[in-house]
């Protein structure tokens, strides 16, 4: 039986291709094809100024600079996310501030966002988790009331939209991450959207070297910028990727809906469908101990079935780091549960829903063993 794994990248022939006249070229750094796909990544979200990234948590931490976030700084963040989001707000000298997300959305909760407002407060940084939308309405209402900037991390959320609007196309900064196991890629790599064309400008400086030029080519350094430019190759099988990006999402979906009206199991928590969502994964939430295993012994048997299991995430103030913050167990007790109980199932177009179903049927056998 062949393994299936949680996620698998498609990148086609027309772009292997690509890539190879990119080699061909000789212009392997940032030139002609990162141009391009800024270009068409801009026409994605509508038309905003984009640009790339090595990597989405480059993006953050750039995007934080940007804002002016400095040592005593506080950026609100939620508590259940990948780690990159929190250690770039720790990279600037800012503090996170980790409050509670939706047991049912897994997103921000912003009840709580706006119970950790303090004077120090100078961001909020959301995730749209899995590729669910955040309320922006209500986020972008409590930022403007209290006078704060919006880092979104939208690593999950390449084509997700809010009130038929897409992420990235409205709202303050936006970061994209193009991972191989997002819904497009260029194989690492990110992107910014903003809106105003002066932070545009000192966003260039700040992604290589602090480096200016005037018209006759003469250097200047402006400040201490670091390096976060896109390789033309990366830029390359973007550029391929993007063509096939809402392709890849409408299986996502439809994979999706064959999971929901697969899945056999009670007790077990699914996530929330919605008409914006991109689904960048399908994770529910499992109370292992209800049925007499661990979630180790869950993922090696799955593993023996051939079947890829992971696991986003941990609840992030329980790592060492952030509990030399002063987090401890019980601060956020969705966070900590989805941390115990999630898996991410196998979800990526090259996918079939026979292979959904073959993953219903064997954690259904497993569970109910």
């Amino acid at each position: 039986m062949t393994y299936l794994p949680f996620t698998k990248p498609f990148v086609d022939e027309d772009t292997i291709a690509g890539v190879a006249e990119v080699l061909r070229s000789g212009w392997l750094a940032t030139g002609p094809n990162v141009a391009d796909f800024e270009r068409k990544f801009s026409a994605y979200v509508g038309g905003r100024i984009v640009k790339s990234f090595t990597s989405a948590t480059g993006a953050l931490e750039v995007a934080l600079e940007l804002c002016g976030i400095r040592p005593g700084d506080e950026v609100i963040t939620p508590a259940m996310s990948f780690t990159a989001t929190p250690n770039v707000i720790m990279r600037v000298g800012a503090k996170p501030v980790f409050v509670d997300v939706e047991l049912d959305t897994r997103n921000i909760d912003l009840d709580a966002v706006e119970k950790a407002i303090t004077p120090r407060t100078r961001a909020i940084m959301p995730v749209h988790f899995a590729g669910l939308a955040v309320d922006c309405d209500r986020l972008y209402a409590i930022a403007e009331k209290h006078g704060l900037r919006v880092i979104e991390d939208a690593a999950h959320a390449i084509g997700t939209a809010w009130r038929g609007k897409r992420i990235g196309s409205f709202g303050d900064l936006v970061s994209f991450s193009f991972h191989p196991n997002k819904n497009m890629t260029t194989i690492e790599g990110g992107a910014l959207c903003l809106s105003d064309p002066v932070e545009a400008k000192k966003l260039d400086l700040l992604r290589f070297h602090g480096l200016s030029k005037d018209e006759e080519g003469n250097q200047d350094v402006m400040m201490a910028g670091g390096k976060y430019n896109l390789s033309d190759v990366a830029a390359r099988v973007g550029i391929g990727q993007l063509a096939h990006l809402e392709q890849f999402n409408e299986k996502r979906k439809a994979l999706v809906q064959r999971y929901l009206g697969e899945w056999a199991v009670e007790d077990c928590t699914l996530p929330v469908d919605d008409e914006g969502h991109s689904w960048h994964m399908f994770a529910p939430l499992i109370p292992f101990e209800r049925f007499g295993l661990t979630r180790r012994e869950f993922i090696a048997k799955m593993h023996e079935a051939q079947i890829g299991v992971g696991i986003h995430y941990p609840a992030l103030h329980l790592f060492s780091l952030y509990r030399k913050l002063g987090y401890g167990v019980g601060d956020f007790p969705n966070a900590e549960r989805i941390g115990r109980e999630t898996v991410t199932l196998p979800l990526f177009p090259l996918m079939e829903e026979i292979d959904v179903a073959r993953v219903c049927q064997a954690a259904a056998r497993i569970l109910k063993s």
